[in-house]
């Protein structure tokens, strides 16, 4: 009996050589990485790396000078080129990012605050199912949702953050430094509601400082040194990596 070969597992984000400019400053220098449907692939490197602005590349708040940016979401059979697409057509394709700091409208409510998420969608009934999901994956949010965003300690505002993310109901969730400014016990808890978005379908491209916690969480992980990916690999490949111990995990595995 012939061997059957398994189906190729789907990318659902490809970034193709892509050269990025900030001003005169050459940021990007041809990066290329692949993101798999419902992984969890984690950005290590030091400020300055370029991090942020291949994030920010990817939302469509910077183009790319050279090279493609493809997405894949469930409901298309081709591949997309968002290269040039507005940040506004990106969240609609299924792309959601938290950026660094978080940008909560601090005036405004919790409750305020997550509807900003939803303000593409139509469906009431399943803008509302969605909330009711996420205050069960962040119960606080519910108990505060009259509460000014503003007043919430730093852990629950990377909660709203992530949540109003979550609101747009994306496929691929980006987060750039969800535990900056926050304490190690909140911090581990923030890590193990990833997972449990991850669990549910979302797939998650995270830019980390914390090295260690990013490993432990995500199933693969790049390393950027000044624009250029230097290292890539599962994440127990790269834990095990002499240099990636020394330069990043304060020389333990």
């Amino acid at each position: 009996m012939p061997t059957l070969e398994k189906p190729k597992k789907r990318d659902m984000l490809k970034i193709d050589d892509i050269h990025v400019y900030r001003g005169r400053t050459y940021v990007l220098q041809g990066v290329s990485l692949e993101v798999g449907r419902r992984e969890i692939v984690a950005l290590i490197g030091a400020n300055g790396a370029g991090k942020t602005t291949l994030l920010r590349t990817i939302s469509g708040l910077l183009r790319p000078k050279k090279g493609k940016i493809l997405f894949q979401p469930d409901s298309q059979s081709q591949e997309i080129d968002i290269s040039g697409a507005s940040p506004e057509q990106i969240v609609q394709l299924g792309i959601s990012h938290c950026p660094e700091g978080r940008g909560i409208f601090s005036r405004l409510s919790v409750l305020e605050n997550l509807m900003i998420g939803a303000y593409l969608r139509k469906n009431r009934n399943e803008i509302l199912d969605d909330y009711n999901s996420i205050c069960r994956v962040f119960p606080i949010l519910k108990e505060r949702e009259d509460q000014a965003a503003g007043s919430l300690s730093g852990g629950e505002q990377e909660m709203l953050a992530i949540g109003r993310a979550l609101m747009s109901r994306p496929e691929l969730l980006i987060l750039d430094e969800p535990s900056l400014g926050l304490g190690p016990i909140v911090v581990e808890s923030l890590f193990q509601v990833l997972s449990e978005i991850n669990s549910r379908g979302v797939t998650i491209l995270l830019v980390e400082q914390n090295a260690i916690m990013a490993l432990d969480l995500a199933h693969r992980a790049y390393v950027l040194e000044t624009g250029r990916v230097v290292l890539y690999g599962t994440s127990g490949e790269l834990a095990g990596n002499e240099d990636v111990q020394k330069a990043y995990l304060g020389g333990i595995v």
